[in-house]
């Protein structure tokens, strides 16, 4: 690789709870990944920005609160403005399977559940990222 893939780490809205974000976060630098953990209380607008400014490959969103039905659509709205259709939107936390469906369904990436493995989630981001941004790599 020319480079290592950059993934953004986001925590949207009022959700305080991180822990599980600077998990994923430490565990993708240890896969070899570069990473930008925005910290909590981001809008979705902060996240889009943010991604679009350090030429990101990938952006993983950590939601508890409920909201990832309002969350991700509307950042992958934001993304299709800006131009950044070929970056992956994925995340993971407390989502219903039904709308883990649904929110695929819109083109939002795989989402992991809290049980999934640090391996399983940068395996994913790895394997999208070769296949849909090969020139950079």
């Amino acid at each position: 690789m020319k480079r290592p893939v950059r993934v953004l780490v986001a925590k949207v809205g009022l959700d305080g709870h991180d822990r599980g974000a600077k998990v994923i976060a430490t565990a993708l630098r240890d896969a070899g990944m570069e990473v930008i953990y925005t910290g909590l209380r981001q809008t979705p607008e902060m996240v889009v920005n943010t991604a679009l400014q350090e030429d990101v490959d990938a952006i993983g969103i950590s939601i508890l609160s409920g909201a990832h039905m309002t969350v991700f659509p509307k950042v992958q709205q934001l993304m299709k403005e800006k131009g950044l259709d070929n970056v992956l939107l994925t995340g993971g936390g407390i989502i219903p399977e039904e709308d883990i469906n649904k929110l695929n369904e819109l083109g939002v990436g795989k989402l992991f559940p809290p049980a999934a493995t640090t391996t399983e989630i940068a395996g994913y981001i790895n394997a999208w990222v070769l296949e849909h941004r090969k020139e950079l790599f």
